[in-house]
């Protein structure tokens, strides 16, 4: 009777992913300048500072001639918006960031649980393997050692 002899090698990604974190969007600033850019980033993308840029774009405002059409659409388009909108699409940005960085944590997550449940199948099959070669190997005792088919 021949006996089961499976042996499991791991993918080579499983050993190097045990060792690795889950990539957030933090992480990817590198350097003086990138910490500047973050730093800025995190002053600029608040509503406050949207609510600080509203302020100044009005008080800039009093100096257009408000009977002139071309200088208010210049002013709402070149002044108020550009310094509003600035501040609250990075208010966004950095929301949309975060629920990205939470995806890309249970992501992690959910692999990690697929890896841990798949060593366990593995672990299980071996101990089947086991107790199907020590049943075999009864039923060869068993059968007085008669010639294997």
């Amino acid at each position: 009777m021949s006996k089961v002899n499976f042996e499991h090698h791991e993918h080579p990604h499983i050993e190097a992913h045990k060792h690795a974190k889950p990539s957030k969007v933090k992480d990817e600033h590198v350097g003086l300048n990138g910490k500047i850019a973050l730093l800025l980033t995190a002053m600029v993308g608040t509503m406050w500072c949207a609510y600080v840029f509203a302020g100044l774009a009005i008080y800039g405002g009093t100096g257009v001639k408000w009977t002139d059409p071309f200088q208010v659409v210049q002013w709402i388009s070149q002044t108020f918006l550009q310094l509003v909108l600035l501040s609250i699409i990075m208010v966004g940005q950095n929301i949309m960031a975060q629920a990205s960085d939470k995806r890309a944590e249970m992501t992690y997550k959910d692999a990690e649980a697929t890896f841990h449940e798949a060593r366990e199948i593995q672990a299980h099959l071996k101990e089947q393997d086991d107790a199907i070669n020590s049943i075999l190997d009864r039923l060869e005792k068993l059968a007085g050692g008669a010639p294997k088919a």
